[in-house]
């Protein structure tokens, strides 16, 4: 069986970016820097992905990058505290846990049909990255 596709798109770009490598998340209206250089915008923009998508780049020659990027979700949620969600809902039974602690409750916004587990990670003030798979 073969691996699952990391990344949906692979370009090369050139750039005077400062470093060997980067990490970032690009939103329809910004670019949250994880690791590495403040401007990335060159990086971003050789990526033909509509955001929002997380991008890692790597150096490779004097001004020539190779950069990897795959289309992610992203939900604002107001309000919620812990920076990482966790929701499983199995056979109508539903487990949620924030910041590795369970709690009553659960989020509307990453209930799916059936059975499934969503993981949500904090990006910035209330947006959160989501990965939803069945169970």
């Amino acid at each position: 069986m073969s691996r699952p596709r990391e990344w949906d798109e692979v370009v090369t770009a050139e750039s005077d970016v400062e470093g060997e490598s980067a990490a970032f998340v690009a939103l329809a209206d910004s670019i949250l820097i994880e690791e590495g250089p403040d401007d990335v915008e060159a990086l971003a923009d050789a990526v033909t992905l509509d955001p929002p998508f997380r991008g890692e780049a790597r150096r490779v020659g004097a001004a020539l990058w190779s950069v990897a990027a795959r289309g992610i979700e992203v939900v604002r949620l107001p309000g919620q505290f812990g920076d990482e969600l966790e929701l499983v809902s199995r056979d109508g039974s539903r487990e949620l846990m924030i910041d590795g602690g369970r709690v009553f409750g659960s989020i509307p916004d990453l209930e799916r049909e059936g059975d499934y587990v969503v993981r949500a990670k904090r990006l910035e003030g209330d947006l959160f990255e989501v990965d939803a798979a069945p169970l």
